[in-house]
């Protein structure tokens, strides 16, 4: 028996926890995976992006079509809520050009030992290996390396994770779990996703090279993010915050000279010499990297088209790509449990004292801070609701 179970270890089920310990309970953690937190230190690995410091209306505004339901969540624990928790962690921070928020260590390890301490000191019980198949009756099921486990709760708060990085632990296997108990479900989709080109072998001597300065475009999105070649495609945050377009099957395009203007660069290409050839131009009047050349020839020369329009592609390339990479591989996903099977404190109203949170939840925000700050806050918000159950229940 058990005051309160979260199920999940990662950032948004370990905050729950916090604010549920914080309120004077009893609370166990069951996580699935060896140890605590996977995602978020892989996340980490390249540099953990907390959040993004700007005013609250524009960081709402990265979370699309959920940004209204997302608001007073995240309004209890914004960017500047995130920032000061993280100091108070001992995590001296930095902000970025682009507004992104750093620790000065640019590593998850450090502030995950600081917070594991803190949270250490408030007792709470956390079991690795322990992974949650269902309910026997009103009994938490987990089969563990101990062999099958069963606990009541009083309150449960749910922190599985989307359907990507499976490895680490966010597989999506809940989603039959609360299927089969009536709870409303959106179809996972990946989110912050790769896409998948067939290049050529010329393309080869390229792959891992950066395509900096250029523009994203994707039915009503846009980007000026950069992008790195790789071997399977193209992946990087100019491209994931395009997926919501590219997933409906809107084409893709590049600007490689998203600073001049389409007459100006018509124009040098019309001073140019006879004998001088358009890759020799590109390189020397218009200064582009050897990875535009050849991720334009890649795309535009083969398509047949006189030089002159194919110097206009420059400021409009049409990538022709094989869709978004498998799910697995995407950052983050889409989907999950529906906003019309919550109420307002994040409770399943199928399932009376079981909450959910962070990306279980369906909601996608780009790179950038926006994924960390939505489940730190949804994780908040969904302890204090069912520290408050807990007090109504008693």
């Amino acid at each position: 028996m058990a005051q309160a179970v979260v199920i999940g270890a990662g950032p948004a089920g370990l905050m729950a926890a916090e604010q549920l310990a914080a309120a004077g309970h009893s609370v166990l953690v069951a996580e699935a995976k060896p140890s605590v937190a996977r995602k978020f230190l892989m996340a980490g690995k390249s540099g953990l992006n907390l959040t993004k410091d700007e005013q609250l209306d524009d960081l709402i505004r990265a979370y699309g079509v959920a940004a209204d339901w997302l608001r007073p969540i995240i309004s209890a624990f914004d960017a500047e809520a995130v920032q000061r928790w993280a100091r108070d962690l001992g995590q001296t921070l930095f902000v970025g050009s682009t507004g992104r928020v750093f620790p000065e260590s640019m590593k998850a390890s450090p502030l995950l030992r600081a917070w594991l301490a803190r949270l250490g000191e408030s007792g709470f019980e956390v079991r690795t290996r322990w992974r949650w198949t269902g309910w026997d009756g009103e009994a938490l099921v987990f089969d563990t390396s101990d062999g099958r486990r069963s606990i009541s709760a009083d309150v449960t708060v749910l922190a599985l994770g989307g359907a990507s990085w499976a490895r680490l632990g966010s597989d999506g296997h809940w989603a039959q779990i609360l299927g089969s108990k009536g709870v409303a479900l959106a179809p996972f989709e990946p989110a912050n996703s790769a896409i998948s080109v067939d290049w050529s072998s010329h393309m080869q001597p390229h792959f891992g090279a950066a395509l900096k300065s250029v523009r994203w475009i994707a039915g009503d999105l846009e980007s000026r993010g950069e992008a790195a070649i790789s071997e399977t495609g193209l992946e990087g945050g100019g491209l994931y915050s395009l997926t919501p377009a590219l997933r409906t099957g809107k084409p893709l395009f590049v600007d490689l000279m998203p600073d001049l203007d389409r007459q100006v660069l018509l124009a040098r290409f019309s001073a140019k010499r006879s004998k001088t050839t358009l890759s020799q131009w590109m390189r020397k009047s218009l200064n582009l990297s050897a990875q535009k050349i050849a991720l334009f020839h890649e795309m535009a020369k083969r398509g047949g088209h006189s030089q002159s329009v194919q110097v206009s592609m420059l400021k409009k390339l049409p990538i022709r790509h094989a869709g978004l990479r498998p799910m697995d591989e995407a950052i983050s996903t889409a989907g999950g449990v529906k906003r019309t099977a919550l109420d307002d404190g994040l409770m399943l109203t199928a399932l009376p004292g079981v909450f959910c949170t962070g990306e279980m939840l369906d909601w996608e925000a780009p790179t950038g801070g926006y994924l960390l700050t939505a489940c730190f806050a949804t994780g908040r918000w969904a302890g204090q609701a069912a520290a408050d159950w807990l007090e109504t229940a008693k």
